[in-house]
């Protein structure tokens, strides 16, 4: 791996991602169970103080190893039913574009550049089928550089998880 990736220390490599301490993970840990966890709780829960939990949150939220805090919501709950991934083949040159327009759209909940045959991948909840066709048939379609378009619709969700493990 590149140099850019890994720091010496007594002589051994380590990955930077290691940069952080057992108490960070704890918090970063108990943040994404309960982002709304008091900081009070979360230093009774790993024996620090209410000032200390709450310096260590600001600093990981500037290094941006935090990059938000953010709600998780039943899509099916608030009348989205229709959860759809698609798999978008894109001329090069229009790729950028295309990306920064879908960004925008309300119903894409993530966009992803992948390697293989799909040039991105995406993720779309919609209200039902006919607003998912519309999205399709006066946005997605119209947009320059679209080669081919597959979707799968999800029929139920066994697991998902907002951000990433530790």
């Amino acid at each position: 791996m590149s140099e850019e990736f890994y720091v010496k220390k007594n002589s051994t490599e380590i990955p930077h991602m290691h940069s952080l301490d057992e108490i960070d993970r704890k918090i970063l840990i108990a943040l994404h169970q309960n982002s709304r966890i008091s900081y009070t709780d979360l230093g009774q829960q790993i024996g620090l103080s209410r000032v200390a939990v709450q310096a260590r949150i600001n600093a990981l939220a500037e290094k941006e190893i935090i990059e938000r805090f953010t709600v998780v919501i039943n899509p099916v709950k608030v009348g989205l039913s229709v959860s759809a991934f698609f798999n978008v083949d894109i001329e090069p040159m229009y790729l950028d574009e295309v990306a920064e327009r879908l960004d925008q759209e309300p119903a894409v909940t993530s966009l992803y550049h992948m390697t293989g045959p799909s040039t991105l991948h995406m993720h779309g909840i919609f209200a039902d089928m006919e607003e998912m066709e519309q999205f399709l048939l006066e946005k997605l379609y119209k947009m320059p550089g679209i080669v081919k378009v597959e979707s799968q619709l999800l029929l139920k969700r066994y697991k998902s998880r907002m951000g990433m493990r530790l």
